[in-house]
């Protein structure tokens, strides 16, 4: 089977530099990468030995970015794969991704198992996501059975491509994008299963830079389920539930926040997006007027 890597990145070149480094190491290298960002000054200056490696510029944003990407590689690969330019994969997650979709012609998506996600908490440095994986290759085989989910983690995640078709990331969930990955992978379930396998290892970093401002994360966290609900790739329970743990998330800590989260601005973006709801505007590419 051959693999495609696609890379969306926005203003983080030095780890991108360390990301496309690092994946020299892979047992089974990518059949190509596939950088796309708003333009050349996003990316380093590097070129690889094990993979082939493409840019491709355009709009900003992350389902732009992707949307280009896709029309790149359409027809040429048997799995297209994406990782956030924060996400470090253990050496051995290309080859095991492909033989799990060689195994199991049921697999439509797959993603990893992420062993720290910096998008949580205060974040990692590069280094810190190799040790965590070092550790991990000095433990025990992590060998638990895989687990169906409704909709891939975007942050590393790998589809058959012939999936896909003509679907394309939602580009009204402008920006940071937002959810776009259970969108678009939870489209594919009547095609296939979506899994969660134990043994394909990575760590998020969660880097900082590039992020959306706390405002517009917050009116988007009120929004876009919202959105994707009506839309149908979202099941309104779990559209629900996102809304509720982030607002009480957002109102509790907005007491004593965290240096690293404007917990006041999510605030006030719940609330502009909550008002907006209550007069039946529902439109996630408002955040560009905030």
């Amino acid at each position: 089977m051959k693999l495609v890597l696609i890379i969306p990145s926005f203003g983080r070149k030095e780890i991108l530099h360390r990301l496309l480094m690092h994946l020299e190491g892979q047992r089974r290298p990518p059949d190509e990468v596939i950088v796309t960002a708003p333009d050349a000054s996003h990316v380093p200056c590097y070129q690889p030995e094990t993979y082939r490696l493409t840019h491709v510029y355009g709009a900003r944003g992350l389902c732009a970015q992707r949307n280009r990407a896709l029309a790149l590689v359409e027809g040429r690969f048997d799995v297209i794969t994406f990782f956030d330019d924060d996400f470090i994969p253990a050496d051995d997650y290309i080859l095991e991704a492909v033989r799990a979709f060689e195994a199991q012609p049921d697999y439509a998506v797959l993603m990893g198992n992420v062993l720290h996600d910096g998008a949580r908490d205060a974040g990692l440095t590069f280094d810190q996501g190799c040790a965590i994986l070092r550790r991990a290759e000095r433990g025990p085989p992590l060998d638990h059975p895989p687990v169906e989910h409704p909709g891939a983690y975007g942050c590393n995640m790998s589809i058959r491509a012939a999936l896909i078709g003509p679907r394309r990331f939602d580009e009204r969930l402008v920006l940071y994008g937002w959810q776009e990955d259970i969108d678009f992978t939870s489209q594919l379930r009547g095609h296939g299963r979506i899994m969660r396998l134990a043994h394909l290892v990575g760590v998020h970093l969660g880097f900082k830079s590039g992020r959306v401002s706390g405002v517009r994360f917050g009116y988007s966290q009120i929004v876009n389920p919202i959105y994707l609900a009506r839309k149908g790739t979202m099941p309104v329970r779990f559209a629900s539930g996102l809304i509720a743990r982030n607002v009480l998330s957002n109102l509790i800590r907005s007491i004593r926040p965290e240096p690293h989260v404007d917990r006041r601005g999510r605030l006030r973006g719940n609330l502009l997006g909550a008002t907006h709801l209550l007069i039946g505007r529902i439109e996630p590419e408002y955040i560009l007027k905030l």
